[in-house]
This record gives C-alpha cells, structure tokens and sequence, in this order.
C-alpha cells in the first residue's frame, strides 16, 4: 500500500511563488510516474503537471506551461512542484498522484492519492 503526504500548502499574494511536495510511503517510489493535478471550487480537477520515474520526462497544462516546475528525488522518495507567479487562476486544492499506466493516462487510472493541499492566492 502506498501513502503519499502533500505538505507546503497556504496563502500567498499574487506573482509570489510556493513550492510543494509530496512524500510517498510504501511501495517503489522510483519505478513509477508521478504527477500533480488540481481541483478549484466549481472546477473539475485538473492534471496540472506531470513526470516520468526517471524524472527525464515532464509534461504541463498550458495554464501552468512556463510557471510551475515538477521534479522528484527518487532517493527521498519525494516529488516536488515548484510554482512562481501565481496567479488569480491557481487557487485550488492541489494532489499529488502516482503509478499511471502512462503519463497522459486520465485521473481515474492512477493507483495513488494523497489527501491534497489547500493553496490560497489572495492580495
């Protein structure tokens, strides 16, 4: 069974950056992708950024192309998704995900959720 803990959540200004990650826990973190979706009120839940095991491939939605970076450390066993310039668009409970059949695979064929962290853009 794998667990996976997103944490680095909160309230930021608009144009300010955050970075979350995501501990995984159980399983073989490095043999499979991961990715980073989000879910805004009124919204469905949207695959924001996501990457390969090797961390050699990633792909973004083009609401987030050019601001967010996703990347992992397979020895902490921990993705990351750096985000810059936030924006009016970006508040949203954000996920982390894992084990896809393939990176481009819809939300309902990954194996893994984390509980999701809440990210507030505000001035």
């Amino acid at each position: 069974q794998v667990t996976l803990v997103e944490s680095g959540g909160g309230w930021v200004q608009p144009g300010d950056s955050m970075m979350l990650s995501c501990v995984a826990d159980g399983g073989t973190f490095k043999d499979y992708g991961m990715g980073w979706f989000r879910v805004s009120p009124g919204k469905e839940r949207e695959k924001i950024a996501v990457i390969s095991w090797s961390g050699g491939t990633a792909y973004y939605a083009n609401s987030v192309q050019d601001r967010f970076t996703i990347s992992r450390d397979n020895a902490k066993n921990t993705l990351y998704l750096q985000m810059t310039n936030l924006n009016r668009e970006d508040p949203a409970r954000y996920y982390c995900a894992g084990d896809p059949p393939s990176l481009l695979a819809p939300d309902y064929e990954w194996d893994y959720w984390g509980q999701g962290t809440q990210v507030t853009v505000s001035s």
